[in-house]
């Protein structure tokens, strides 16, 4: 079948179908021109970009994505700028969010929720082993490949060591109410790492029971349950995942179980199977600067042409319905650390 449509070409890429369109983005599909690989490409517009002062938390996204290479975490391919645009191209993830796989089926059972949790934690490991912080774990940030592999994504929120004060703590309180930690609510500093390790333990109460633990009416009445730590089990869940939830939702952060100790608990440890990748792979973040840089030296040109095209496997998915990529076009506003 073959038909004439007008074609965007954006460096290397033939843009197809919008995926997903927030405030300060839009994501695409788009096809490798040499490869025919898919990619997803998040569009920012420079103009908004420099009128709400935005610059560094742009600059923080991209350094986080690219400090970040690990098989359960959305992979930054390439960074493109044209004189008005930003292009950040993105691994292709086809399998939707973890949210919606619960919202459709219910909870999980024992064992696939346990698959999922090893890789959040092989994922959430290595991102504070590399001093990235995401700040705002959640299913509806955890994407599932063609594989029905975890892929965090939505680094909008994560922190960095220079966003660390003084004291070693971070003091932006941020990230979603009923997955945040009671040490952000009390807003007298907390470490990335343990409020992380706090949203995890959310995540596999959700993954194995269907719901949350702390849910209330009112903001005021939430939280006080999670500052207490205030939640009842499902009949359902073993005394291995009580065992091992209970210590992650400690209200104390200072007694509140690591990722290393996570990593020796018996009911973590049956069928795990460590990520095998390179952990020491270079990164290079001297391409930063250049994206805003108003030489056109480094610049690419995008263009449309019209021309006949056959429909092949690339035009059915860009006319595919209901693809939820929300969580990588919707760039938050006024964060700091």
């Amino acid at each position: 079948m073959t038909s004439t449509a007008e074609r965007t070409r954006v460096g290397k890429y033939d843009l197809g179908k919008t995926l997903g369109e927030g405030t300060f983005a839009k994501v695409k599909v788009a096809k490798h021109l040499d490869t025919g690989a898919l990619v997803a490409i998040k569009i920012l517009d420079k103009e908004k970009i420099l009128k709400h002062r935005m610059v560094e938390q742009i600059k923080r996204e991209i350094s986080t994505m690219k400090l970040v290479k690990h098989p359960y975490v959305v992979q930054l391919l390439e960074v493109m700028a044209s004189r008005t645009k930003i292009y950040i191209v993105l691994e292709y993830v086809t399998g939707g969010e973890l949210f919606n796989k619960i919202a459709k089926q219910g909870r999980l059972s024992e064992t696939e929720a346990r698959k999922y949790f090893h890789q959040l934690i092989d994922a959430v490991d290595y991102c504070h082993s590399r001093q990235v912080f995401h700040r705002d774990l959640k299913p509806e940030n955890l994407l599932l490949d063609a594989e029905g592999n975890l892929k965090i994504s939505d680094f909008g929120l994560s922190a960095l060591p220079q966003q660390f004060r003084e004291d070693g703590l971070l003091h932006t309180t941020c990230g979603t109410p009923n997955y945040v930690a009671p040490e952000v609510i009390m807003d007298k500093g907390y470490s990335g790492a343990t409020a992380d390790m706090w949203s995890c333990g959310v995540i596999l109460y959700v993954l194995m029971a269907g719901y949350l633990p702390f849910e209330e009416p009112t903001i005021l009445a939430l939280y006080k349950k999670i500052y207490r730590a205030q939640f009842s089990w499902p009949s359902w869940f073993s005394s291995g995942a009580r065992k091992l939830i209970s210590r992650i939702l400690d209200p104390n952060p200072r007694t509140r179980i690591t990722a290393a100790q996570i990593h020796e608990n018996d009911w973590f440890k049956k069928g795990y199977n460590p990520a095998k990748f390179d952990r020491e792979a270079n990164v290079s973040l001297d391409d930063l600067d250049s994206i805003f840089n108003e030489s056109t030296e480094h610049m690419i040109i995008e263009k449309k042409e019209t021309k006949p095209v056959a429909m092949n496997a690339f035009e059915l998915i860009s006319l595919s319905q209901g693809l939820n990529l929300s969580s990588l076009f919707e760039t938050k506003e006024g964060i700091s650390a």
